[in-house]
């Protein structure tokens, strides 16, 4: 399968996610030319293919209408390019929509020798729903999916790095000296920056969140780096400060090693659900600090269920265990995590749980709970 059946697949998760964002040519161009990346020499059909007002009727329509235009779409290509260009461009179509491009006359021989007479095939009058979605359906496989998240994931550790340098040189030059714990700190910065995203960065903060439509593009590697530090959900982001406070508001650990731990642990949360979302094909938008919570309260609760004595986190008095915080913060996750984003899609539960920086934290955090044990026993 070739550069044509990525493009087709990648297109259907489009149409799947936002159908009214691929009804200008224009925008359709920039993805897929996004999408398609180095391979020079495909950008020039593909631009002229994108730029076809039928190719918009084909992606747009239904039935009868559908097949029309496919056909018409398929009779230009067949006059314009090569065969090797042509069949990637048809390879295309087909994975987008699931429906066969029709044959091509001129591939008939001709012959005025009788030849014995076979049953023509059944032609159903409408595609199949199953055939339809068969692309939809077909998992991606493993490495070209993180061959499109590469530009993404290389930023976002990258900038890691680099909010952590920040943070170390403002801890030595500004909060050391008024003696502020850096997970305190931290907290601060994300409040400041929710709080900023209803004011001056209102019109950047539906920009600033990752959607699994977007994961894949180029382009849009920024946000990558941004999904963790503002919340889309304004409901979370309150309780998610609340949480935060509560797990490293007396964390011992400098405001650099807190910066970089965040980071990375958001970013592993993120790169795994989108993995997921991807190769289930499930319409997700993350943003905010809820893998990196929930992989310290999934941390502090399995050691304290392998070491049998309960773990608690102390905040304004209160002495609270980790496995309160496990299954409170754990029920309302999973009240945001469970209903389907997308109506159309076809996904179970775990899916979609698997497919959010929560359920990867929840993971991740048991995970190095387990891990950590048995460095202690050996």
């Amino acid at each position: 399968m070739g550069v044509g059946h990525d493009l087709g697949e990648q297109l259907n998760r489009w149409l799947a996610a936002d159908p009214a964002g691929l009804r200008q040519s224009r925008a359709l161009t920039n993805r897929l030319m996004d999408a398609l990346g180095a391979n020079d020499g495909l950008r020039g059909p593909i631009r002229d293919l994108a730029s076809q007002p039928l190719l918009l009727q084909v992606l747009h329509s239904q039935g009868a209408e559908q097949q029309s235009a496919l056909a018409s779409l398929t009779a230009q290509l067949r006059a314009t390019y090569a065969p090797a260009v042509l069949q990637e461009l048809l390879d295309l179509l087909h994975t987008a929509t699931g429906q066969l491009p029709a044959p091509d006359p001129s591939a008939a021989e001709p012959s005025n020798a009788v030849q014995p007479s076979a049953p023509a095939p059944a032609t159903p009058a409408e595609p199949s729903p199953r055939a339809a979605t068969a692309a939809a359906e077909r998992p991606v496989s493993m490495r070209l999916q993180l061959e499109r998240f590469g530009p993404g994931l290389a930023l976002s550790a990258a900038g890691a790095l680099v909010f952590a340098w920040v943070g170390a040189e403002l801890d030595r030059a500004l909060f050391e000296g008024w003696g502020w714990s850096g997970g305190v700190v931290l907290v601060l910065v994300l409040a400041l920056l929710q709080a900023l995203s209803l004011g001056p960065l209102k019109p950047l903060k539906r920009h600033w969140p990752l959607a699994s439509a977007e994961a894949e593009q180029p382009r849009q590697a920024w946000q990558w780096l941004s999904q963790a530090w503002i919340h889309a959900n304004g409901l979370e982001a309150i309780l998610n400060l609340i949480v935060l406070l509560i797990l490293l508001g007396d964390s011992p650990l400098q405001l650099g090693s807190v910066i970089l731990r965040y980071c990375l642990t958001a970013l592993a949360c993120l790169g795994l659900a989108a993995l997921c979302a991807a190769r289930w094909h499930i319409t997700r938008r993350w943003s905010g600090a809820s893998g990196a919570i929930s992989a310290l309260i999934a941390l502090a609760a399995g050691l304290s269920l392998l070491h049998w004595r309960v773990f608690r986190f102390s905040s304004a008095g209160l002495e609270i265990p980790a496995w309160v915080l496990l299954l409170v913060y754990g029920a309302l996750q999973l009240g945001w995590q469970l209903p389907r984003q997308n109506p159309d899609e076809r996904s179970r539960a775990l899916q979609r749980v698997l497919s959010s920086s929560w359920g990867w934290g929840l993971l991740l955090g048991l995970s190095w709970a387990v891990i950590t044990r048995i460095r202690e026993l050996l």
